[in-house]
């Protein structure tokens, strides 16, 4: 028999036995296994009794991986007597032991979180409807128009807009410092890609000429050697260039698309932009539908949870950035925050996320849901679409025996789909061309 003691919400302590055949049986295994790394006078090695190895070297001198098995099938039978839900592995204390009675042991369990559904059926959301604009359809053919532009070798002053292929060497208190040199180094002037002041200084410069430009990096710069420095970067340029757009018209329809006229490509945009502005709006409604349930419900989680899980997102983070060479901290720095502030984020993350799965489960549980064919046909285009499969690849997936690989996004699918089958979508006024 097991006893529970509530420690604090979410967090109980178990106390249970070990049967003393358990036990018994634990330390004889684990002294079959390693008993001969214990050395007795008089006895070869192996070949001492347990009894005189614990007497020498304590009761506990076989509490190895024999006796943590038997402790945990012991803690998991507790577990199941109780009907309770771990969502940490246990912390253990053995209160007393014995081979004539066995052990006595507690372990502190941090539980699964608790739910109370709130409304999750007939959910009314308002969403903003968009049309597909004329400027919107501009937009597109500049970009493609961008895309099409060849670069024309020019013999003038550097102007902003300009393409310009240089060399360059950065120095501060007159040490050229790591990260600051590059040979023809290709970039846009006026793309902002350097720091303030240094593309500007560029213009005027004709091919062939050397320049000292003088900046200083900001106060928030990434790198903590250079915040505020003042530095010089003596620049070289080789070659300057514009773009030369082609002209938008019934040439460039033909030639960059399927369609014969401008206006039967820009109808085409028309219903890209319109089908991609669709999908969004739908994703959008998921969204903001499986947010609001998740607002609704009222869940309890245990700080110990959010905590290890926060951890392990951050120890996992830790190890990427390890691969590349860079610390939490300058990672931090480069991305403008602190260390400090990444940690809350995580913890953050972790406790919306733990509140996402429980809602989204105690729905599955609560009304008994099993994934349908169209369930896994969603999850699959889905990953699909992310992989860019082609067709084929697709209803490859798609056969019965791949299933089971997207048990888990197909569920999913399924309470968005309970969810979504009786929302209101209520629409805000529509924007007009």
């Amino acid at each position: 028999m097991s006893e529970i003691t509530t420690i604090e919400n979410g967090k109980v302590k178990l106390t249970f036995k070990l049967p003393a055949e358990d036990y018994v049986k634990a330390l004889n295994a684990a002294y079959h296994r390693i008993g001969s790394r214990f050395a007795m006078p008089g006895f070869r090695n192996g070949k001492a009794p347990r009894r005189m190895i614990e007497k020498q070297y304590g009761d506990a001198a076989f509490w190895d991986k024999e006796l943590d098995m038997a402790v945990e099938r012991a803690c998991a039978d507790a577990v199941a007597e109780q009907k309770i839900l771990p969502a940490l592995a246990p912390e253990y204390s053995i209160l007393s032991y014995s081979e004539a009675d066995g052990c006595e042991i507690e372990a502190t369990l941090v539980l699964e979180p608790t739910c109370e559904l709130g409304q999750y059926e007939g959910i009314e959301i308002p969403m903003q409807e968009y049309n597909v604009t004329d400027e919107m359809i501009e937009e597109e053919l500049d970009k493609r128009r961008h895309e099409q532009a060849r670069l024309v070798a020019v013999d003038r002053p550097l102007e902003l807009g300009d393409t310009a292929v240089f060399d360059f060497a950065g120095f501060v208190d007159g040490e050229q410092f790591e990260g600051g040199t590059a040979e023809n180094y290709s970039m846009v002037i006026g793309s902002h890609q350097f720091i303030p002041g240094f593309e500007e200084q560029m213009v005027g410069m004709t091919v062939g000429e050397e320049r000292d430009v003088n900046v200083t990096f900001p106060e928030d710069y990434h790198a903590e050697n250079l915040k505020g420095k003042p530095a010089v970067f003596k620049v070289k340029v080789h070659e300057i260039s514009y773009e030369e757009l082609p002209e938008l018209n019934d040439d460039f329809a033909s030639e960059t698309s399927e369609f014969e006229t401008l206006d039967e490509l820009k109808a085409d945009i028309r219903r890209e932009l319109s089908a991609k502005m669709d999908k969004d709006r739908e994703l959008a409604v998921e969204s903001a539908l499986m947010q609001q349930v998740i607002d609704n419900a009222k869940v309890e989680i245990h700080p110990e949870l959010v905590d290890a899980e926060a951890h392990a997102e951050l120890h996992n983070l830790e190890h990427q950035l390890a691969d590349i060479g860079m610390k939490l901290e300058d990672y931090a720095n480069y991305m403008g925050t602190t260390a400090q502030d990444l940690h809350e984020r995580y913890h953050k993350m972790a406790a919306d996320q733990i509140k996402a799965r429980t809602v989204i489960q105690k729905i599955i549980d609560t009304v008994k849901l099993e994934p349908k064919d169209e369930d896994y046909e969603a999850a699959v285009k889905a990953y699909a679409e992310r992989q860019n499969w082609d067709a084929e690849k697709v209803a490859e997936e798609l056969l019965p025996e791949n299933r089971m690989k997207y048990a888990q996004s197909a569920i999913y699918e399924a309470v968005v789909r309970l969810i979504k089958s009786s929302a209101s979508i209520i629409k805000k006024e529509e924007n007009k061309e």
